[in-house]
C-alpha cells in the first residue's frame, strides 16, 4: 500500500515507518521537523517537509490509499497555556488531514490518547469508559476522534482512533513532552538525579512503542473504530523508578518533590477489545522494553 505518515520523523512515528516498511508498504512521511529529526526517517521511506494544516500538495503527488496521523502538539502544559494554538494543530490539523485522505479515498489511522481522555481512573479503563479531559490537549483529541466517527457515519469510512497508553522505547527524547521513561534514563546517563513528585504512588499503563506500531499496522484494513493501546497493567512511579535502574545497572537514589497540581494518580487501559477485533495485545514485558531502551540509550 502507499502509506503517509504524519509525524514519521518523531518518536512513535519513526517506528510505525518501519514496520510498515518491514511489511513491503510504500510509506512516505509528511513532517514538519519542529519536533521530528530527519535522520528518524528509516531508509526507504520518503521525506515531505509539510505542515499538517497544509496537507494537499503531498497528498496529491502521493495519492496515498492509508494514512496514519501522528503529528501533534503533545505537550499537557502547552495545551494550558495556548489553547488555541493546541486546537489550531489537533483539531483543524486533523479536519484537513481527514479531508485531504477523502479526496483520494484513503483510510486514517489516529493517534489519540488513553489517559488524557479518561482522566482518573479506578481500574482499566474500556473504550465506554466516561471521558473526562483534564486539559485542553486531552479536549482537542476526542474533538479528532469524534471527527473521525462523524466521517464514518457521513461517508462511510473506516478511519480508526487508537487510544495510546504511556509509550516509551528508543527515540524518545528526554525534554519537552517526553515521558517518565526518558527523563529518567537520560538523568541516570548523564550523571543527574531524578526527581519522583509526591509520593511516587501514581500509576500509569507503560507500553513499549514496538507493540504501539504493531497495533497501528493491525488497525489498518479494518472497520472503523475506537480501540485502547496498552497492557492493561499499572506501574507506580516508584516501582518503575527501581526497574529503571535494575536495567541500566546503576543504584541512584531519587530525590523527592512535591506533588504537582492536577496529576493523574492512577491511570490504565483496558486493552481487551484491541485483542478480540484487531488481534493485538502488548507482548514485550516492562523489564524487557526498558532494558532495549537503556540500550539506546547507551549509545547516544
Amino acid at each position: 500500500m502507499r502509506a503517509v505518515v504524519t509525524g514519521g520523523a518523531g518518536f512513535i512515528g519513526s517506528h510505525v515507518v518501519e514496520a510498515l516498511l518491514a511489511r513491503g508498504d510504500e510509506v512516505h512521511v509528511l513532517d514538519d521537523l519542529s519536533k521530528g529529526r530527519p535522520e528518524n526517517v528509516p531508509a526507504g521511506a520518503t521525506l515531505h517537509e509539510a505542515d499538517i494544516r497544509e496537507p494537499d500538495a503531498v497528498f496529491e503527488a502521493v495519492r496515498p490509499q492509508v494514512v496514519v496521523h501522528l503529528a501533534a502538539q503533545a505537550d499537557v502544559r502547552v495545551s494550558v497555556e495556548r489553547p488555541a494554538y493546541d486546537a489550531d494543530i489537533n483539531v483543524l490539523g486533523t479536519l484537513r488531514i481527514l479531508e485531504a485522505a477523502r479526496s483520494h479515498g484513503a483510510q486514517v489511522v489516529f493517534a489519540s490518547t488513553g489517559g488524557a481522555i479518561y482522566g482518573e481512573c479506578d481500574g482499566p479503563a474500556p473504550e465506554t469508559a466516561e471521558r473526562r479531559p483534564l486539559a485542553p490537549y486531552g479536549t482537542s483529541k476526542l474533538c479528532g476522534e469524534e471527527y473521525l466517527a462523524t466521517w464514518n457515519r457521513l461517508y462511510g469510512t473506516p478511519h480508526v482512533s487508537l487510544r495510546f497508553a504511556n509509550v516509551y522505547g528508543p527515540r524518545q527524547v528526554a525534554h519537552g513532552e517526553a515521558g517518565v521513561v526518558a527523563i529518567f534514563m537520560g538523568l541516570l546517563s548523564d550523571g543527574g538525579t531524578p526527581t519522583i513528585y509526591g509520593d511516587g504512588s501514581q500509576t500509569r499503563d507503560y507500553t513499549f512503542v514496538g507493540d504501539v506500531a504493531r497495533a497501528v499496522v493491525a488497525a489498518i484494513g479494518t472497520e472503523g473504530g475506537i480501540y485502547n493501546v496498552g497492557t492493561g497493567v499499572e506501574t507506580s512511579v516508584v516501582e518503575l523508578y527501581e526497574a529503571i535502574q535494575r536495567a541500566a545497572g546503576v543504584e541512584r537514589g531519587a530525590e523527592h518533590g512535591a506533588a504537582r497540581l492536577g496529576e493523574l494518580q492512577r491511570s490504565v487501559l483496558d486493552p481487551s477489545l484491541a485483542a478480540r477485533r484487531l488481534g493485538w495485545r502488548a507482548e514485550l514485558p516492562l523489564a524487557e522494553g526498558l532494558a532495549e531502551t537503556w540500550s539506546w540509550v547507551k549509545e547516544l
